[in-house]
């Protein structure tokens, strides 16, 4: 097989690059910019291209295959040396299920917990030996890459709803069709992309409908959006598995799970991460795992990258950085803290750094999120508004959409450095939120210093 990238460097389909070239797949790919880690990962495999730019020569007819990412535009000189010799031109996703055709696909969606209900799935199944393929949008210990094609007779996803090309406008999960389908929840994201809720909402529809004759849909009871969505949407040629928050306990911030009649500890904490736990063991349990083997496997579970990750602690202070951007995960992060460790200050940084959470028109889309912080700050850069060619973001607009009593704003970094100094952390805990790195500040560094 003879595969071209466009947009080799992304940081999915650089990956998908090297797995494909491990299976044995000649592979070329070009991009007008590589960054770190993608520019080293594929130099070691031997894929780094040899010039930055497009390059419409490598496009022949001998290709297998097309393969378009994001970053490309719909102008780009390859895309039309494509059309123009009639090759097959996939987005990422399309791509993924033309080689998992012949597998057995689960697919994780929703607004939220989709990297960890996924990241979960894929550890019980390493734990028990188990051969598959995977898809997931993080780092996670025991994994070298996000992507990994062989000839495995499972693959595991990640179902992102965001859009899978820039010539292919429909969500990325909609090119998947799932056997076995988690939906985790729906709360309204990328308003760039999806102006409306309603048309937001229409896109998980599509997905339920995408699903496998005599397939699963295990799903999210406890959301009251998505209940109604399914509800509203039965398909009697699929099964349904309802699932909320599993038995559990939480003695001296260390929590216990019960899943049917086996009962173990946890590193992981929140009920959004339980009702991740259950949703995996019902995926799990759909691929012949049964409860005692996915509570012991579970156990030893830490969490993918950046979601509620413990960044540095001592015996009376943790720090966590969570990817926690939209106001649903917010919400999900800041509560679980809280209920972990109640009788400690917990302070809450949050970042605005996405289209839709510097949006003056989302605010009131964070009513609540961060109630449950003792102290509360939001920060957002003048720099990430001009890089997106948004509009100001008044102040009193976010702290009016909050809604939090207390609530500090800030856009310069260096308030927000002078405060973070000022601050007691004994008997504390400390959540940072953000899709975006605080316009540079060292964070990690930060963490350490208060813990040593």
């Amino acid at each position: 097989m003879r595969v071209h990238f466009i947009s080799i460097g992304g940081s999915v389909m650089h990956q998908l690059a090297i797995a494909l070239h491990r299976k044995g797949y000649q592979v070329t790919g070009t991009d007008d910019e590589i960054f770190e880690p993608a520019k080293s990962n594929l130099a070691l495999e031997g894929l780094l291209p040899g010039e930055i730019g497009w390059q419409p020569e490598l496009i022949t007819n001998d290709l297998d295959a097309v393969i378009l990412g994001m970053h490309a535009k719909n102008d780009n000189p390859e895309i039309q040396k494509a059309k123009d010799l009639g090759l097959k031109i996939y987005s990422f996703p399309e791509y993924i299920y033309h080689e998992s055709q012949t597998k057995k696909r689960v697919v994780v969606g929703g607004s939220h917990g989709k990297t960890t209900t996924t990241s979960m799935i894929m550890h019980v199944l390493r734990h028990l030996g188990k051969d598959f393929d995977y898809l997931v949008g993080a780092r996670l210990d025991g994994f070298d890459q996000s992507v990994n094609i062989t000839d495995a007779p499972v693959i595991i996803c990640e179902g992102d709803e965001y859009p899978a090309s820039a010539i292919e406008r429909k969500p990325k999960f909609h090119f998947l069709f799932p056997h076995v389908a988690i939906l985790t929840g729906i709360a309204w994201d990328h308003i760039n992309v999806f102006p409306t809720f309603e048309f937001y909402l229409e896109q998980f529809i599509i997905f339920i409908n995408k699903i496998e004759k005599n397939g699963l849909l295990i799903y999210n009871e406890s959301d009251p959006v998505l209940k109604k969505l399914v509800e509203e949407n039965l398909r009697d040629d699929i099964r349904y598995q309802a699932y909320g928050v599993p038995e559990h306990t939480i003695n001296h911030g260390k929590t216990e799970v019960t899943i049917e009649n086996a009962t173990g500890p946890l590193r992981v904490f929140g009920n959004h991460n339980l009702m991740n736990l259950q949703a995996a063991y019902y995926a799990c349990k759909e691929l012949g795992v049964t409860a005692a083997d996915f509570v012991k496997a579970i156990a030893t579970f830490t969490g993918a990258a950046k979601r509620l990750e413990l960044l540095a602690s001592n015996e009376t202070t943790n720090v966590y950085r969570d990817f926690a951007h939209a106001p649903s995960k917010v919400k999900a992060t800041i509560e679980a803290v809280k209920q972990q460790y109640p009788a400690r200050k917990l302070i809450g940084i949050l970042e605005l750094h996405t289209y839709s959470s510097l949006n003056e028109q989302f605010m009131l889309e964070y009513k609540g999120a961060m109630d449950k912080a003792d102290n509360a700050v939001v920060f957002y850069s003048k720099h990430a508004l001009e890089l997106k060619r948004m509009p100001d973001l008044p102040a009193d607009k976010v702290i009016e959409g909050f809604g939090k009593p207390g609530l500090l704003v800030m856009t310069d970094k260096n308030e927000l450095w002078n405060w973070l100094q000022k601050q007691s952390y004994s008997k504390s805990n400390l959540v940072l939120m953000s899709s975006g790195n605080y316009d540079g500040l060292d964070m990690l560094t930060f963490a350490k210093q208060i813990t040593q």
